[in-house]
């Protein structure tokens, strides 16, 4: 039985890196030679260490030995667990030198630096705003169109991104990956459990123009604020009358034309 003393003593006499196991030495030198020894039995594609191989197989069979002690999502490699957990913990490791913003993979900072170098900007010719690639200012093209190109086949929703149709998709699968570590609640989305996250922490980013009100949701400050503003976006269909919120719509015709 081989005893595990984190001594490298393989040594690849091409660049020098050093290796616990024979084996892994001889992996790493078909990265030199090109050798590409391990095939994958359920396609035509061939890979230098055998590690790779077995991960590209769980492709085809489908197989995430991966799982997140926190809400159970699985994933075919240990990379992409250590990643997703970051959305658990708040983490963000990467951090711009430029101005301080911080991610959660280092992917997202790369592109995020482009900014800062005006490297491959994509720029929307309606309004000016510039984009990190060409798919996301397509995305964006959307918003000047009013095209809604991705329906839920459940209901019929229509959004103007398909990450908003998989968000909305989980209020029929009723998943709820991202919990709260102070209440124990879940939510379908990193952003809705953000906002929830508010209850607990007292912040309240969104301040009223017209008074010293703080809240901690735009949309609770967008409705305060028509109050001072005498908006009242919300007509009857019924008899005309106008109210400044929803709520306030429903319970009106509820109570005087549902009788």
């Amino acid at each position: 039985m081989r005893v595990h003393t984190g001594v490298k003593q393989f040594t690849c006499d091409q660049c020098g890196k050093s290796f616990s196991q024979s084996s892994h030495l001889k992996d790493h030198i078909n990265i030199h030679t090109g050798e590409k020894p391990y095939k994958c039995s359920h396609c035509d594609k061939r890979f230098s260490r055998s590690g790779n191989l077995k991960t590209h197989e769980r492709i085809h069979t489908g197989e995430k030995p991966h799982t997140c002690d926190q809400c159970g999502k699985s994933f075919t490699i240990k990379g992409q667990l250590s990643a997703h957990m970051r959305v658990h913990t708040g983490e963000k490791p990467y951090t711009c030198d430029q101005c301080g913003t911080s991610f959660t993979q280092a992917g997202h900072l790369k592109n995020h630096m482009k900014i800062h170098t005006r490297e491959k900007l994509n720029t929307c010719d309606q309004c000016g705003n510039m984009f990190l690639n060409a798919s996301a200012l397509k995305q964006h093209m959307n918003v000047h169109t009013k095209e809604k190109p991705h329906s839920c086949h459940l209901c019929g929703k229509s959004f103007l991104c398909l990450q908003s149709l998989k968000e909305h998709q989980k209020l029929h699968t009723a998943v709820r990956e991202y919990m709260c570590f102070e209440c124990e609640k879940t939510f379908t989305s990193a952003k809705c459990l953000k906002l929830h996250l508010r209850i607990h922490t007292g912040e309240k980013p969104y301040k009223c123009s017209h008074c010293d009100k703080r809240f901690n949701q735009s949309a609770t400050l967008k409705k305060h604020e028509r109050l001072h503003t005498g908006e009242k976006p919300y007509p009857c269909t019924a008899c005309g009358k106008c109210f400044n919120n929803s709520s306030a719509l429903h319970r009106h015709t509820k109570n005087i034309h549902s009788k």
